[in-house]
């Protein structure tokens, strides 16, 4: 038997294939618990030290809520990450991202349990030593996200991959659902640092978990030992001129774009969505955030099962397309001078199914245009760009809600992106077609 045969053996394993996916996603998942743990405390965090709190003000809370994107964005690390998965490997990435999360979570932890005194640069020294100690963090949670994804390509290539990278989003989301459910109650019946300390034991989990994944993974090239000729040859390994290649693909670009857009029509937008229900739709300030949590929480069902769908009937595109269409009706609904709680609920659920739709056959779509070798150098770039659409339409629509409290304009803005979004869907799938990427091919192979 040579020692291809056992690696094709090892990949057609599910049981390999779905442990592996329940290992690394678990990794991120507490990433993601971890990335929102604070964002329930700030009103306990800005309270006087003589009832619990740090002292902090709204601009301590909103620099400190910042530090996770610092080394990322004005250093550059989120690009050279994926640089560092594409030279050095998954396993090794991997384990290093998890053990930068650990980290991180420590020094915050530090901060706020045993805040010291004095201030720098005219804040705290709590504020400064938790916001590094996210920073630290957040390296390594951009890390590890494109380190799980790009293990999952290694192992569900040819499988159900949509479907896989569907459960892992899934996981993930519901790590920021729990982070967000009992950070606060936590802090209240404990500590403020207690959630924290939560954070730091599920994070070591976490290390541990991919430690696992990191035995099986070296299991799968162990295969490949035996025959020299089935090692990897050069134009098998990760070069600096595939930055190049990968920057000159009208695919990588267009999905690129695509990004930026359709994420700039969700994520800003749900952070304004709670006032949105109340000062629009008279909705109960205690129910308002249940009306923003059904897209969320949808796509928790939605994005495997329109994984499956992809995986196994194709038309990739197609849902891209799709779910960029309905993002675009739901915001021109909101638009609309209508007031009825009911049709905001509606416009909601719409909301979630197209939010699920799109990213299930996205992401999947990226390994058809980039080789392995490159993906993690591919995927590092696209949330690098992504990230400066998601900091300037939020600045536009504070700006426009200033100017328009009825929120039409704002809606506007956001119903235009989505088109925009649509518009680079259709491009994608022209070039689909001239290129021959496969895009709209179902992922699992006979």
């Amino acid at each position: 038997m040579t020692a291809g045969t056992i690696r094709k053996q090892l990949n057609d394993s599910p049981t390999a294939r779905w442990t592996v996916l329940f290992i690394v996603a678990t990794a991120m998942m507490m990433g993601y618990f971890v990335n929102d743990v604070m964002s329930p405390l700030e009103t306990m965090l800005e309270q006087p030290t003589s009832q619990g709190g740090l002292g902090w003000t709204p601009a301590d809370y909103g620099f400190f809520s910042g530090a996770g994107s610092f080394i990322n964005v004005f250093l550059l690390m989120l690009f050279f990450s994926g640089i560092i998965l594409d030279k050095m490997g998954i396993r090794f990435t991997g384990t290093l991202a998890c053990s930068l999360m650990v980290t991180g979570t420590l020094v915050k932890y530090y901060a706020v349990a045993t805040p010291p005194d004095g201030t720098l640069f005219g804040m705290p020294l709590s504020v400064i030593t938790a916001s590094a100690g996210f920073a630290i963090f957040g390296v390594g949670y951009e890390m590890t996200g494109i380190s799980v994804s790009k293990a999952m390509v290694r192992w569900f290539t040819g499988h159900e991959l949509a479907m896989a990278m569907g459960i892992q989003l899934a996981m993930a989301r519901l790590g920021t659902a729990a982070a967000l459910s009992v950070s606060a109650p936590i802090a209240r019946h404990f500590t403020l640092s207690a959630p924290l300390l939560l954070s730091l034991a599920l994070l070591i989990v976490g290390l541990l978990s991919f430690l696992v994944f990191c035995i099986m993974d070296r299991r799968l090239d162990s295969s490949h030992e035996p025959h020299e000729s089935d090692k990897p040859s050069d134009n098998e390994e990760f070069r600096w001129s595939d930055i190049g290649t990968t920057l000159r693909s009208s695919g990588f670009w267009l999905i690129t774009l695509f990004c930026v857009l359709f994420y700039s029509a969700v994520s800003p937008f749900l952070k304004f969505s709670t006032k949105l229900m109340v000062m629009k739709y008279g909705v109960d300030p205690d129910i308002a955030g249940f009306f923003s949590s059904v897209a969320p929480f949808g796509t928790i069902l939605l994005t495997p099962l329109f994984g499956y769908v992809y995986d196994r009937y194709g038309r990739g595109v197609t849902l891209v397309i799709s779910g960029a269409l309905l993002l675009t009706m739901v915001h021109f609904g909101f638009a609309l001078p209508m007031h009825d709680s009911s049709m905001a609920l509606i416009l909601m659920v719409v909301l979630s199914i197209g939010y699920s739709m799109a990213p299930a056959a996205l992401w999947p779509c990226v390994p058809k245009i980039i080789p392995l070798k490159c993906l993690g150098t591919a995927y590092s770039m696209i949330f690098f760009i992504q990230n400066f659409g998601r900091a300037v339409i939020p600045m536009l629509v504070g700006r426009a809600n200033e100017q328009d409290p009825t929120y039409t304009s704002s809606m506007l803005i956001f119903g235009c992106t989505a088109l925009g979004a649509a518009a680079v869907a259709i491009a994608m799938l022209v070039v689909d077609r001239h290129k021959g990427y496969g895009l709209q091919q179902p992922n699992m192979t006979k």
